[in-house]
């Protein structure tokens, strides 16, 4: 039987290079997934679904380098069969590669009735919680995703960031992924794409769960996320309802006005894991709030995760793939239908601020490459081309510890206080050029101004003409106001940077410059972050 199976899928990815067939997409209609044709509750059945990732942009491994299991053929023939024994109807992948055919995969999920949850991010190219930014680079990473899967209709959503702010001591990245998440929606709706939801990820963390609950999905609904996903590793046998958790976080979502699910379950303290929290999870006493979950995780790998072991072309489930089959066969989750559905949860209220809590509302403003290529030419000092990521810190942090920093307001980020430079979402180059030549002014034009080591040159400059004048003209001289090509009116203040501010991460390809920090006094304070 298992081999006729197999060939089942096999002839199912051959005609998926010429055709795609149709599957009911899953929508959103207030904290509810519904099947869109016949407005049946969709529940996640779910299971993680990549080798050698840990889901926070970086591999197990510690390199940059990752596998796109959806463009692998072979391995989706091989476990598409055991995915269905164990009932899933979803999986979660946390990093894909754009620039390969995903088809077959694709077609394989959907014959099997199986929907994918996708992260929008890459090792080395993600939102770093240390240095948060949202630049061009990251822009079209998050873009590029979309274009190639928008297309399948099993393609339940997107995550716009795993984990990024997962203590109190880093919630000012918090509005750095909200910007990811609006501008990812935004883009979805300009593509005329069918509506696909985009969402967040987020730690068990007691300290910030419930403000960065609150913080995604209070305030502009184009900005709120769609959906919430929760990593959650509470529940470790044997345990109840009450003493994991459950019950306190089922009571927090009540109110919540968007789906709410496990991103990640399964404590692994005890082995075999029993996954005697599936009934619980949906049982009568969660079903009515919580979408389902997907445990942590299909692939057998160091940290003791693995429901199947993998030997090439071969795959052996494990006692724990065992035990979830057991468990998720018996659950009938008591859902309703979409038309009997009257949505009465509000957004909650955006958290104040304070010593638990350090985001401001204010969001970073939409990477636009035609105000950074538009404004680089403006410039008469600008840094080389072809400079590394270390030179490239290393300059940041000198020309930004001149005259307490005035060169670069323009470029600088700050979570905190929602103080954005209009070219901080610039690429690393196009921010340097900036500071550059920020000071290069601000000394007269001196030819010296324009040196850094050699690492500067000048450029004859062009004069701004139309739209490129009028955007450069509403971001001012200072370089901290809203453009208006932008799409970031009304989203990011118009002062001064001052306070802790950060100067986003070099991260050219995959590579990414560590954090810099510099004894340069700002205006008004603080030191940058590079």
């Amino acid at each position: 039987m298992r081999g006729f199976v197999r060939a089942l899928f096999g002839a199912a990815a051959f005609l998926a290079s010429t055709a795609l067939a149709d599957v009911d997409p899953i929508v959103i209609k207030g904290s509810k997934f519904f099947y869109k044709s016949n407005g049946t509750e969709f529940f996640i059945k779910g299971v993680a679904y990549q080798q050698d990732y840990s889901g926070n942009g970086t591999t197990t491994g510690g390199s940059n380098s990752y596998k796109d299991p959806l463009a692998d053929t072979n391995g989706c023939s091989r476990d598409v069969p055991y995915l269905t024994q164990l009932s899933t109807n979803t999986i979660r992948v946390y990093a894909v590669d754009p620039t390969q055919n995903h088809d077959q995969c694709m077609q394989m999920l959907s014959d099997a009735g199986i929907y994918v949850i996708l992260d929008l991010s890459q090792p080395g190219l993600s939102i770093n919680r240390e240095t948060p930014a949202w630049n061009q680079e990251l822009y079209a990473r998050y873009t590029s995703v979309v274009d190639a899967f928008a297309k399948y209709n099993n393609v339940l959503g997107f995550f716009a960031g795993n984990e990024v702010s997962n203590n109190v001591t880093n919630t000012n990245a918090a509005p750095f992924v909200k910007a990811a998440v609006r501008d990812t929606k935004a883009y979805i709706k300009s593509k005329n794409y069918r509506t696909i939801g985009v969402g967040y990820a987020t730690n068990d963390d007691a300290d910030i769960r419930v403000n960065l609950a609150e913080f995604f999905n209070c305030g502009d609904p184009d900005s709120a996320i769609d959906f919430w996903g929760y990593n959650i590793y509470s529940w470790c046998s044997p345990s109840s309802y009450e003493a994991s958790g459950y019950k306190d976080r089922t009571e927090q979502f009540k109110t919540y006005s968007v789906p709410v699910f496990f991103a990640e379950y399964g404590c692994n303290k005890k082995r075999p894991r029993a996954f005697d929290e599936v009934p619980v999870l949906f049982g009568p006493d969660m079903s009515p709030v919580w979408s389902g979950g997907i445990v942590y995780m299909y692939f057998q790998e160091a940290n003791d995760y693995g429901l199947v072991s993998i030997d090439g072309t071969s795959a052996s489930p494990l006692p724990d793939f065992t035990s979830l089959s057991s468990q998720i066969a018996q659950v009938t989750p008591s859902g309703v239908t979409a038309n009997g559905y009257t949505p009465t949860n509000k957004p909650q209220a955006c958290p104040a601020t304070g010593s638990a809590w350090n985001a401001a509302t204010a969001l970073p403003p939409t990477p636009d490459d035609n105000l950074c290529s538009c404004v680089v030419k403006t410039l008469t000092c600008v840094a080389k081309p072809g400079l590394s990521d270390n030179t490239t810190g290393q300059l940041f942090g000198q020309v930004c510890g001149y005259n307490n920093g005035a060169a670069c307001n323009g470029i600088a980020a700050n979570g905190a206080t929602g103080q954005y430079g209009a070219y901080g979402m610039c690429s690393p180059s196009d921010q340097l050029s900036y500071a550059f030549n920020a000071y290069y002014l601000s000394q007269g034009s001196n030819s010296q101004a324009c040196n850094f080591g050699g690492d500067a040159q000048t450029q004859a400059s062009a004069k701004a003409s139309g739209s490129c004048a009028s955007q450069i003209s509403a971001v001012g001289t200072a370089g901290t106001g809203a453009a208006s090509g932008t799409g970031a009116s009304g989203t990011a203040t118009k002062t001064g940077a001052a306070g802790m501010v950060t100067v986003p991460k070099v991260q050219w390809g995959m590579l990414s410059l560590g954090a810099y920090v510099l004894a340069a006094v700002m205006a008004g304070a603080g030191m940058i972050l590079l």
